[in-house]
C-alpha cells in the first residue's frame, strides 16, 4: 500500500482532485458575480464545505508536487476575491476555502520564490479590491430604507414578485417588482439568484398602505387585440435575425433621422416634425437631394462616396457604395459627413430601425418572436389612507374621545401592470445574457 501512495503516476491521478475543487470555486466565483446566495440552512452549508474542503486539502498537500496542484494553489485564492467581496458575511462558505487556498499556497511545491511573490500578489489584490469595492459602492447606497410588505409567485409559477415600501426624505414610496422564477440555481442548503433581473412594473408616491394583488390568464390574441385598441401605433423592438424572419431586408428599416430644418423642407415637412422618415417612403428625386440613389431591387447606396469613407471601408473609386454592406464605422464616418460646414449643424442621419409595428404583426409573426399562447397577467388594486396634519389631529382629538378610523382612497382599481406578453416580446427577461456592468457589483 505504501508504495502504490509513493507512486507518482497514483499522485498524479490523484492531483486530478485539486483540479476539480478548484472548478468548483471558480464556479463559485461565476456565480457571486452573476447570482445573488440565499441560504437556507447554514450550519449545514458550513459543516459541507468545511468536510469537503479539508478531504481536498489533505488530497492537494498529499499531491503539493504535482503541476495539477501547484497550478490549483495559484487559482482559488484570486478566485475567491469575487466571492469574499459580494457576498461577504457569509462566512461559513468563505472561511474554509479561504483556508484551503492560504495552507496549500504556503505548502505546495512551488519555489519559494515564487509562493513570496503570488502571496504578495495576492495580499495586494485583495487589499486593494476590498478598497476599491467598498468605496465604489459607498456612492451607489440608498438613504432609503426599504421593507419587503408582501411577494408572491404567479399561477403558472414563471414569475415572482415583491412588494417594497421606502422610506426616505420624499414621503416615501411603494413598488412592485418583478423576476423571472426558473432561473434559480439551487442546491441542498442554498439557493442562487440571477442579479438584475428585477423589473418596476409599479411605482407610486407617497407610499401605499395596502396593495392587493391578483393574477389572471390571457390568451395571446386577446392581449393582441386589446393593445390594438388602445393605440395603432404601438412599437415593437425586434434583432436584426427577426426583421429577416419578419420578411424585412436591411435597406426596407433605412431611416433619415436628426433632419435640419432645410432637409426637412425639401421632402414636405414642416419644422416641428420630429419622427424619422423612412427612405422606402421617398421619391427617387428626394433620395437624390440626400446625395442617396436607390436600385431596381430596393437597395440603397450612395452616389458620391468621400475619400475619407472610402479609406475607412477599404472600397474603391468608381464602384458602388451600398448600405447594407457598410460597416458599422462606415455608417459612422458617412453620418459624421452630412454636417454644414459653414455652421456645424447636423443636416441629417441614416439609421437602421429596428422597431415594427405591432397591428402588423399576425398571431403566427408573434408565436415565432416567442410570444407563448397564453401566461400570466398581474393587476393591482392600490389603497392608501389620507394623511392628516397635525392642527386637524388636535382638533379632532378635542372633539371626540375616540380616535376615528383614518380616511381611505382608492388609488387604483384592477390596474394591470405586467402582461407576460410584453415581457416576452421584448425580451425583458434575458435568463441567458452574461453581461459584465455596474449593477452586478452593487
Amino acid at each position: 500500500m505504501k508504495k502504490i501512495f509513493a507512486n507518482v503516476w497514483t499522485k498524479r491521478v490523484v492531483a486530478i482532485v485539486s483540479v476539480i475543487y478548484t472548478y468548483f470555486v471558480c464556479k463559485l466565483c461565476y456565480y457571486s458575480i452573476f447570482y445573488d446566495i440565499h441560504v437556507q440552512q447554514r450550519t449545514s452549508l458550513c459543516l459541507s464545505i468545511t468536510g469537503v474542503s479539508l478531504a481536498a486539502l489533505i488530497i492537494m498537500l498529499y499531491t503539493r508536487h504535482q503541476i495539477l496542484t501547484r497550478i490549483s494553489s495559484f487559482i482559488i485564492l484570486p478566485a475567491m476575491l469575487p466571492v469574499v467581496l459580494l457576498y461577504f458575511g457569509e462566512w461559513g462558505l468563505i472561511i474554509p476555502i479561504i483556508v484551503v487556498g492560504i495552507v496549500i499556497l504556503l505548502l505546495s511545491g512551488a519555489g519559494e520564490g515564487v509562493k513570496t511573490a503570488l502571496a504578495t500578489i495576492i495580499l495586494l489584490m485583495y487589499i486593494f479590491g476590498a478598497l476599491g469595492y467598498f468605496l465604489f459602492t459607498s456612492f451607489f447606497v440608498s438613504p432609503a430604507k426599504e421593507t419587503e410588505v408582501g411577494s408572491g409567485v404567479s399561477p403558472s409559477g414563471d414569475y415572482r414578485y415583491r412588494i417594497v415600501n421606502s422610506v426616505d426624505t420624499s414621503n416615501g414610496s411603494t413598488a412592485i417588482y418583478v423576476e423571472p422564477n426558473t432561473a434559480d440555481v439551487k442546491y441542498a442548503f442554498a439557493t442562487f439568484t440571477l442579479k438584475n433581473m428585477e423589473r418596476v412594473v409599479f411605482l407610486d408616491r407617497p407610499s401605499d398602505d395596502e396593495i392587493q394583488v391578483s393574477w389572471s390568464t390571457e390568451n395571446r390574441q386577446q392581449i393582441t387585440e386589446h393593445l390594438n385598441s388602445i393605440s395603432d401605433k404601438i412599437e415593437v423592438t425586434v434583432t436584426d435575425a427577426e426583421l429577416e424572419q419578419l420578411g424585412y431586408t436591411y435597406d426596407n428599416k433605412l431611416q433619415l433621422t436628426n433632419l435640419s430644418a432645410s432637409r426637412k423642407f425639401a421632402i414636405g415637412l414642416t419644422a416641428s416634425d420630429v419622427n424619422p422618415v423612412f427612405m422606402d417612403t421617398l421619391t427617387d428625386e428626394q433620395l437624390d437631394f440626400y446625395g442617396i440613389g436607390r436600385e431596381a431591387d430596393g437597395r440603397y447606396y450612395i452616389k458620391e462616396p468621400s475619400a475619407e469613407l472610402l479609406e475607412e471601408i477599404d472600397g474603391e473609386h468608381g464602384k458602388r457604395v451600398y448600405f447594407n454592406e457598410l460597416s458599422a464605422g462606415g455608417l459612422r464616418q458617412f453620418n459624421r459627413e452630412q454636417v454644414d460646414a459653414a455652421t456645424g449643424i447636423t443636416l441629417f442621419n441614416v439609421k437602421k430601425s429596428h422597431t415594427v409595428m405591432l397591428n402588423t404583426l399576425t398571431d403566427e409573426q408573434l408565436e415565432s418572436l416567442g410570444v407563448s399562447q397564453s401566461g400570466d397577467v398581474m393587476s393591482i388594486t392600490v389603497y392608501r389612507d389620507v394623511k392628516k396634519n397635525e392642527d386637524e389631529e388636535q382638533t379632532e382629538e378635542t372633539e371626540n374621545t375616540e380616535v376615528a378610523a383614518p380616511e381611505r382612497i382608492t388609488v387604483a382599481e384592477n390596474k394591470i401592470v405586467f402582461r407576460y406578453y410584453v415581457a416576452e416580446l421584448e425580451d425583458f427577461y434575458d435568463v441567458n445574457s452574461r453581461r459584465i456592468s455596474v449593477e452586478l457589483f452593487n
